[in-house]
């Protein structure tokens, strides 16, 4: 029998806490080790139990959810930090994405939550179906790190098909707006993936956010 995936779940709403407890434990291959309901004690926990995943919310009260991330990242740059939060603020997302969160899940959608959970501990990075929505504006609104993608080997003219990814057009309007053909659009994802080492646009929308992958991304 695998072990069971050890989580501690941090929201100032302790019935939500409790609702999630569970919900969660109900899953044979999912344990739920503590909960606590602000920043101060998901650090204090996870120092004490090293758990597999940290389940939290953002806004809470003293420490918010993205300063105990912050904190617990810099401790452990292998921490998986999942946010789990009515909160869909632009601002946050990309925070979180940044400092190295392995997601970011809106609370109604409750269904996706033990699938997410097994998804980060397969080394996936896994966002809600209204993040991944969101992913092509984000793109627009932050400051990219082309350095990044041409220490990668991305050449000017792949760039450019990237800052058209980034506008959230699709391949037909790449073609015309480059004057190619669709399958000549397709061909330079596939290299600029390969160069990346990322899988589809999701992925490559995180990396330009970010400038950094954290492993095939999930949308759940």
């Amino acid at each position: 029998m695998e072990p069971k995936i050890k989580i501690v779940i941090i929201d100032d709403d302790i019935f939500v806490c409790l609702s999630l407890k569970t919900i969660l434990q109900a899953d044979p291959q999912i344990e739920v080790a503590a909960t606590g309901t602000d920043g101060e004690t998901a650090v204090r926990l996870y120092r004490e139990l090293h758990p597999d995943i940290l389940l939290m919310d953002i806004q809470m009260e003293g420490m918010s959810g993205l300063e105990a991330g912050e904190r617990v990242l810099s401790e452990d740059g292998n921490a998986r930090v999942l946010y789990l939060t009515t909160f869909s603020d632009n601002e946050y997302i990309v925070k979180a994405l940044r400092m190295g969160a392995r997601g970011y899940l809106i609370k109604q959608e409750i269904e996706a939550i033990a699938p997410a959970l097994k998804a980060v501990m397969s080394g996936q990075s896994v966002f809600g179906s209204e993040i991944v929505s969101r992913l092509p504006s984000l793109m627009q609104q932050t400051d990219s790190p082309e350095h990044e993608l041409t220490h990668c080997g991305i050449n000017e003219r792949e760039l450019e098909v990237i800052r058209l990814i980034a506008k959230g057009l699709n391949n037909r309007e790449i073609a015309n707006t480059l004057y190619l053909s669709e399958g000549t659009v397709r061909n330079y994802l596939t290299v600029i993936l390969d160069k990346l080492g990322l899988r589809d646009r999701t992925q490559l929308a995180v990396f330009y956010i970010t400038g950094k992958s954290f492993g095939a991304d999930k949308r759940l």
